[in-house]
């Protein structure tokens, strides 16, 4: 089975381009919502202890956490250390189930893949692309989004043009779902003839 690394920054089209993995029948283990799970889960109380006041209901609330956390390396580190870990557990069996499965090919979605040095446990990597115009328009058309946070999330991620000189393959979403359909297939074709990588 090979491995598929799929990241790219945000506004670039991941999580659509997830979606279609999926829909080309490829399993796709989902980061961002393992996340959410566990925030409404195992990781709150280890949340709470370690940032008091960030839960409601025995859920972390999102809103009260990301002021703690946004512009405080510290504070960001203290959270990774808690959450990495159970995400570690999730990743693992989601990979030991999709072997079981006999499928030639898994996705792993995974927002900060190089600035987690996740690109080590993949055998390749697809990075999602646009164009920096229609980037910030998909952005910033979000709820509650303004230019001060998008600045503030860029500056966490890898630029897109140094992601896209390291990856393996490029999905461009500028021009609609068809061609990203087709990039899939491509990938899809090519991903299975590669030495597997993975560490």
């Amino acid at each position: 089975m090979r491995v598929l690394g799929l990241t790219g920054s945000i506004g670039m089209g991941k999580s659509t381009t997830a979606k279609l993995f999926m829909e080309a029948g490829v399993p796709v283990y989902d980061a961002d919502a393992t996340v959410h799970m566990i925030y409404e889960g195992e990781a709150a109380p280890l949340i709470e202890a370690a940032f008091p006041g960030t839960t409601v209901n025995g859920k972390v609330d999102r809103a009260k956490l990301s002021p703690l956390v946004v512009h405080d390396a510290a504070a960001m580190k203290r959270l990774e250390q808690i959450v990495h870990p159970l995400l570690g557990a999730y990743h693992r069996k989601f990979l030991d189930d999709a072997e079981k499965s006999g499928t030639p090919v898994a996705v792993v979605d995974v927002p900060l893949l190089y600035e987690t040095g996740g690109e080590k446990r993949v055998d390749a990597v697809v990075v999602v692309s646009t164009n920096p115009e229609q980037q910030r328009e998909r952005i910033l058309a979000r709820e509650g989004m303004t230019a001060e946070k998008l600045d503030a999330i860029l500056a966490r991620q890898l630029p897109d043009a140094e992601k896209r000189k390291r990856a393996d393959f490029v999905v461009d979403t500028s021009n609609g779902l068809d061609p990203v359909r087709e990039q899939i297939r491509e990938i899809l074709a090519e991903a299975v003839k590669m030495p597997q990588r993975r560490s």
